[in-house]
């Protein structure tokens, strides 16, 4: 099978193109190289040989095109991930690129008649905060939290009926979107338009919801790659990691090799088709555990420093319930400590491989995206 993987050049695309490689596959990639993941703009020397490479942007429709011919299945992975207020790239990359796709395949049929199977990248963000138990009034699903609230260093969710506290819960397919930044809205309009146009028009498709995911070839010089990247680069540089609002939020993450496994999966069995499907790790742990198992991976002492920032738009707790890919037959496997290990060691392997990271903090800050709350007390 001719696979088109979308943003192959990236994160998860390089791990999804090495293992459908492995499995027989011809592999044909699309990707702009665009900073701030591809810095010198050219191809990373971690592809694997064998691999045909276009270079071009999924707003293009020549590019698109170009990559479909004599395809039959589609990972499409491309995505503009970023915590600036460029609003309108989001939509134009990942929304409008997304309908693109769909409209060259309705449109053009030379292009669709292969096509047995698309997988989209979208995004556990669509959940925004995801859901919650009240002790007094049930299940709940909040809204994003005030930013008064935020201020005063109040970083729980309180009950949109009666201001309780609220317990988080383990959020499932079922469970209503309700995404409270650009990403994620943008990545809930990507299901939208897939899902739908998929069903409509008779093209089989999945919508695959990745939770946090961590491991090798993850930029070191993006300011979205988070808690992997940050935590990583400032040990290595005798630094300690900087966690937002007081690092007890719940975060869930799933090592790369999983979610490469779970795109090949989807892409070959049809129970998948036109489901929106969590890709997560199977726990939930604080930032600040997630910190220490970082530490533990790289063998060096963490006391993470906690000033009380905190990120605009960002989610206090979502931890995504995984049964229905592993009613496919799919395990989250890999290992958190692993996953970092082989981060670390892949880094320091970069020729440009430094700390980067009061540089990202200093543009977020710039562009109110990183907030600091009122002093404790």
């Amino acid at each position: 099978m001719r696979v088109l993987v979308t943003g192959g050049a990236g994160f998860i695309g390089s791990h999804t193109v090495a293992l459908l490689l492995e499995r027989g596959c011809d592999v044909r990639i699309l990707d702009v190289l665009q900073p701030p993941v591809h810095r010198e703009r050219r191809w990373p020397p971690y592809l694997p040989p064998g691999v045909q490479r276009l270079e071009g942007s999924v707003t293009d429709p020549a590019a698109w095109r170009d990559a479909l011919r004599d395809v039959q299945a589609v990972v499409h992975l491309a995505a503009y991930q970023d915590y600036l207020p460029n609003f309108s790239r989001f939509f134009q990359v990942n929304a409008a690129g997304t309908a693109l796709l769909y409209e060259l395949l309705v449109a053009e049929p030379v292009l669709a008649k292969g096509i047995k199977k698309v997988v989209v990248a979208t995004s556990q963000a669509v959940y925004g905060e995801g859901r919650y138990l009240c002790p007094v009034h049930g299940i709940q699903f909040p809204g994003q939290r005030p930013l008064e609230q935020l201020e005063r260093r109040e970083w729980e969710p309180r009950c949109p009926v009666g201001g309780e506290t609220m317990t988080p819960q383990t959020t499932s397919e079922d469970d209503p979107p309700r995404p409270h930044n650009q990403y994620g809205i943008s990545k809930l309009s990507q299901e939208l338009i897939c899902l739908n146009l998929g069903l409509r028009y008779g093209i089989p498709t999945v919508a695959m919801r990745y939770s946090i995911t961590q491991g090798p070839h993850q930029s070191f010089t993006n300011p979205y790659s988070g808690a992997l990247r940050i935590f990583v680069q400032r040990l290595l540089h005798g630094r300690q990691p900087v966690v937002y609002e007081d690092g007890s939020q719940l975060r869930d993450y799933v090592s790369v090799q999983d979610v490469a496994q779970a795109n090949a999966l989807v892409l070959e069995d049809g129970r998948a088709d036109f489901q929106a499907l969590n890709v997560g790790g199977g726990r939930a742990l604080t930032v600040l555990e997630y910190a220490a198992v970082v530490g533990r991976a790289l063998g060096r002492p963490v006391a993470p420093e906690v000033p009380g920032r905190f990120r605009l738009g960002d989610t206090r707790h979502i931890h995504s319930d995984v049964s229905r890919l592993r009613a496919l037959g799919w395990e989250p496997r890999g290992s958190l400590e692993e996953a970092a290990a082989a981060y670390a060691e892949w880094a320091q392997s970069q020729a440009d491989f430094r700390d980067y990271t009061e540089e990202g903090a200093t543009t977020l800050a710039e562009q109110g995206v990183v907030r600091g709350a009122s002093p404790a007390g």
